[in-house]
């Protein structure tokens, strides 16, 4: 008999789950490893079973195409074509030989997906694989701002996450701030849980919809979503305060209020717009960038912050695809069509065949107005200019290692730094446990210095007695 090859997907997200049912319904044994104990990735999060909520659809919208990725995954796992691997988080992805054997046949597993198991993180895992998805999905950017270290500020997405997974509100009195299409859903999930949502403020302004006019009205679904949350905002009593901008978080052992102000069209403070409100939670957030740290480990080349991919999702490493938010920001349905595509041109790739690109097209088509529209969404919801001059010198922007806004300003205007690495050997600003994950964005933003991704050797801290013990055997 001959052998299935085999592909490993990282991150079970819709990205990651499009991706495996598509491979496996053609042919392909498919290795899904995930960090979270269900599957669904941050956008289908689920209570844990333990929680028995009754009616988790109420958290999430789209309910119907999860419960088909849900069923799809089900019959997959029981006909034996996928192995789910939850709890498991990759910290590496290692060549171990020619990856140009992926044109046809598996030869005893091109890559070797490093992964630390169970929610100790303390037991390596390898899992060997012909060929490897990065579905690897985003993290929330973090701007601080005087007070941001305050309990009782937390990000929009974990707030959100709190909501999903563990059906708690991180408050009783919220203000949502920041900027994106994510502030909106974490207002309502939030105000119809039963938290009084004090003001949400959006620095963005409708000023420049004219603009993005065509890109956004080839997405008519979308911007009907977005007008029926506006509409569960005002019966919640909610009036989005647009071109808004949080100033400073207030509180001695936890928050208390908020201060916000207008902004002009330079993103500078209107003067006498100030106004302070009293909250015990701020859920803030400023967009999402791509989660690339297993890709610049692979070698995948890298546009901006987005890992680079052609028409088929493959990245510029042989044997490596990318899909989702790692590829850029753009939502679940985009997710899910890019993740469709990866599978097939995976599948085909893996049989020795070339891929039909006719047989994905209706994807092709929903991915190119998707990415269209996001990148739509991108320009409206750009961070407000000037964010980094209002922060004050002893606001801390490195909560791990403690490192202030003037202690970045110093490393730049005494010391002479030119970029964020530079910036980071003089003050330790990257240097803690989230690796420069948190205060990348803003160490960037206020040295003056383009983001640019730091290639490290490991995704995620690895215990040393796992790195002792390398290579491990496959699990059962």
């Amino acid at each position: 008999m001959t052998e299935r090859p085999h592909l490993a997907v990282v991150g079970a997200g819709p990205a990651g789950l499009a991706a495996a049912l598509a491979a496996a319904a053609r042919g392909v044994h498919v290795t899904l490893l995930d960090a979270a104990e269900q599957a669904g990735g941050q956008f289908y999060r689920q209570p844990a079973a333990a929680l028995g909520a009754r009616r988790p659809q109420a958290l999430h919208h789209r309910w119907r195409t999860w419960e088909r990725l849900r069923e799809g995954l089900d019959r997959q796992l029981a006909a034996g074509h996928v192995r789910h691997l939850p709890d498991h988080h990759v910290w590496c992805v290692d060549r171990t030989e020619d990856a140009g054997a992926v044109q046809g046949a598996p030869a005893g597993g091109a890559f070797a997906v490093h992964a630390l198991r169970g929610p100790l993180q303390e037991e390596g895992v390898t899992v060997r694989a012909d060929a490897v998805l990065l579905a690897t999905g985003g993290y929330e950017r973090v701007l601080p701002f005087p007070g941001w270290t305050l309990p009782g500020v937390v990000t929009a997405g974990g707030a959100q996450a709190m909501l999903k997974g563990g059906l708690v509100l991180p408050g009783r009195t919220v203000v949502v701030a920041g900027t994106g299409p994510l502030l909106l859903p974490v207002a309502c999930g939030l105000a119809a849980a039963g938290a009084r949502v004090a003001a949400l403020v959006e620095s963005a302004g409708p000023g420049a919809v004219p603009r993005h006019a065509r890109a956004l009205a080839a997405e008519p679904g979308k911007l009907a979503e977005g007008a029926r949350y506006a509409g569960r905002l005002l019966r919640h009593g909610v009036r989005p305060l647009t071109r808004h901008t949080v100033v400073e978080a207030h509180g001695a052992d936890r928050l208390t209020a908020v201060t916000v102000a207008a902004l002009d069209r330079d993103g500078g403070l209107v003067p006498g717009s100030a106004r302070r409100i009293p909250c015990d939670t701020l859920a803030v957030g400023h967009g999402m960038l791509a989660h690339t740290d297993l890709a610049e480990t692979l070698g995948c080349a890298l546009s901006g912050t987005d890992v680079c991919v052609d028409g088929e999702q493959r990245t510029d490493v042989p044997g490596v695809w990318a899909a989702g938010e790692a590829t850029g920001i753009g939502g679940a349905e985009l997710a899910l069509a890019e993740g469709h595509i990866a599978g097939r041109s995976v599948a085909a790739r893996l049989h020795g065949t070339p891929p039909d690109p006719r047989r994905w097209a209706g994807a092709a088509r929903a991915r190119g107005r998707l990415r269209r529209f996001s990148a739509a969404l991108d320009a409206l919801y750009a961070p407000p200019a000037g964010w980094a001059g209002r922060i004050t010198d002893d606001t801390v922007v490195c909560r791990c290692e403690e490192v202030t806004a003037g202690q970045v300003r110093t490393s730049v205007d005494v010391l002479g730094a030119g970029d964020p690495r530079t910036v980071k050997l003089l003050t330790r600003a990257g240097m803690g446990w989230c690796q420069g994950r948190m205060c990348g964005p803003a160490v960037a933003g206020l040295s003056g210095c383009p983001a640019t991704p730091g290639r490290r050797p490991f995704a995620r801290p690895v215990p040393l007695g796992v790195l002792a013990r390398l290579p491990e055997d496959e699990p059962d």
